[in-house]
Parts: C-alpha cells; structure tokens; sequence
C-alpha cells in the first residue's frame, strides 16, 4: 500500500460573514470579528497598508507586541467582554485572550468543511458515525463543526478553561445534545492510555502548539514530542480509518518535515497525503495573502 503525496495545495479561509482580513501591512494586520476592528503582529505584512489610516484608527483593539512570545490588549472601554460570532451553521464565542488571538482560528475552516465532507462520505459507506479524536482542540469549533455534520468526537484540551469555553460554544451553538465528549488532559498520556485500552479512532485532528503544559505539569515541546505523538495516533486509527490532519503554527517547523513525519507514522496504510499552508487573503479584488500555519492531512481511499 502507498500514500499519495500532494504538495503545495494553499488553503485560504472563506464563505465568513462574521470575519474578514481588511488589510495589512507594515508588521501588522487589520482584521474584522463580528462588528468590532482589531490589529495585531503579523510579521509577514512586508508590505504597506492599502486602506487609509482613518480606517485603521477605528479598530476597538490593538495587540501591542513587546517581543515575539509577549504582548498586552489596547482595547476600547465600550468594547465587551465576548461577542457570538457564527460559520456555516457553528456559533462560538469571540473574544481578546493574551495569546493575541480571539478564541478561535478562522483559517482553520476549510479544514472544518473538508473534515465535514468526509464525515459525509464515511457515513455513506459504513452506515455509521465515524469516531473522531480532537487534540489540542482548544474552544471546541472544530468539534462541534464536526459532530453538527454527525461524528461522535472526542474533545481534548490540557486547559480547564479552554473546555470550559467548549462547553459554552456547544450551548450557544444549540448542540447539547452532540455526542461529544470533553475530556481535559495531556494529549500524549491520553493517547497512549488509549492505545493501552484497545481503543480506536475514524479520524483524528491535532493542532498542537510550540509549547505547553498539561493539567499535572506535563511539559509539551513540538519537535520532540510530536513524531511519538503522530506515531501513536497512526495506531489509534481504526480499521476502518478516515482522515488525520495535523495543523502546526510553530513557524519554523518545515511542511516538508512534518509531512514526512506523518507519513513515516502512516506507513501501511493507503490514501492521500496533502500539505501545505493555511492562510487568510484581503477581502478585496487581488488581496495580499498572509500563510498562518502550515497543515499536513491525510485521507484515506473509502470505497
């Protein structure tokens, strides 16, 4: 059995209304979330602002940026604390967090809708829900996307308070009774747990970051945990085995080393493998595009 490789396929975020890049440049970027305007860092803006800088003071946050890791919220006294925002049927929360962020990544939505399709197709040939494992799965939106298009998922998340926020998204989103189940721990313990316990996964989504911490300490580096990590959820698959999508943020990672790195873990099994970025373009004829992350996935040949 071989993979297919296919490399180079850029993503870009699309089919919002709730979220916009307006413009960018001059290491920044001018994004829209809902009715509010934000800045923040965006080191591969090498380029100048396209729209007048009247339009740029109104934004209702600024992320001030005091070197690569840290920074503060400027953000407008009338602004709230959280606001609903919603794509394609999914409403979550969005709001100012320290990690520069706004609870959520829009980018990552075409790996929503594809994971979506998949979902779709696996159904139609097994007469089930496939089994999904979500690690690292932060607020929840790529959990409950995928469950409102009928997987039973796993969610997974080191932080009590981002499966806190989970939750919320769920309720907001009308999906309390999904069939999902939310689980706070370290990502590699619960997997190799569950390999332990005979378990098995349809497919399975990580997102993991550079570095963190787990619930009892657990120390998280990417580059050397991450081949044992892919490796073990190679093995969760189950025989009748789905999707795997690996999105990775740590910018100094090569998609060349990822994508083999996952297909040394899949070696065995059949399907396609494709890589490449995940980015966001300006909302305007010829917009400048802006790579966010890069994304190895994985799918399997369903008959």
């Amino acid at each position: 059995m071989k993979i297919s490789l296919n490399t180079g396929q850029n993503l870009f975020a699309d089919g919002w209304s709730d979220y916009e890049l307006l413009d960018s440049g001059d290491g920044q970027k001018l994004e829209r979330f809902g009715p509010y305007l934000f800045i923040r860092p965006e080191p591969q803006a090498l380029w100048s602002p396209y729209l007048d800088k009247a339009v740029w003071q109104s934004a209702s946050g600024r992320f001030a940026a005091s070197d690569e890791e840290r920074g503060k919220w400027e953000l407008d006294k009338h602004l709230p604390a959280s606001w609903p925002l919603g794509f394609d049927g999914v409403r979550f929360e969005a709001m100012p967090t320290p990690f520069r962020h706004l609870g959520f990544f829009p980018e990552q939505s075409p790996h929503w809708l594809w994971t979506a399709e998949q979902i779709g197709q696996f159904k139609s040939a097994y007469n089930r829900p496939p089994r999904l494992l979500n690690l690292f799965a932060y607020s929840g939106v790529a959990s409950l996307h995928a469950a409102r298009a009928g997987a039973e998922v796993t969610h997974l998340d080191a932080s009590k308070k981002a499966v806190a926020q989970a939750f919320q998204n769920r309720d907001l989103s009308g999906l309390v009774d999904a069939p999902i189940r939310f689980i706070t721990d370290d990502a590699s313990a619960f997997v190799s747990r569950e390999l332990r316990r005979g378990r098995h996964y349809d497919a399975i989504l990580l997102d993991p970051p550079k570095y963190g911490r787990g619930p009892k300490g657990e120390v998280w580096q990417l580059n050397d945990a991450l081949p044992e990590l892919l490796a073990n959820c190679a093995q969760l698959l189950s025989d009748t085995p789905l999707c795997m999508i690996a999105t990775i943020y740590a910018i100094r990672t090569s998609t060349l080393a990822v994508q083999s790195a996952l297909a040394d873990a899949l070696q065995g099994q059949a399907g396609t493998l494709v890589s490449g970025e995940v980015g966001i373009k300006e909302n305007r004829p010829n917009g400048r595009a802006i790579g966010q992350a890069l994304y190895v996935r994985w799918s399997a040949d369903i008959a």
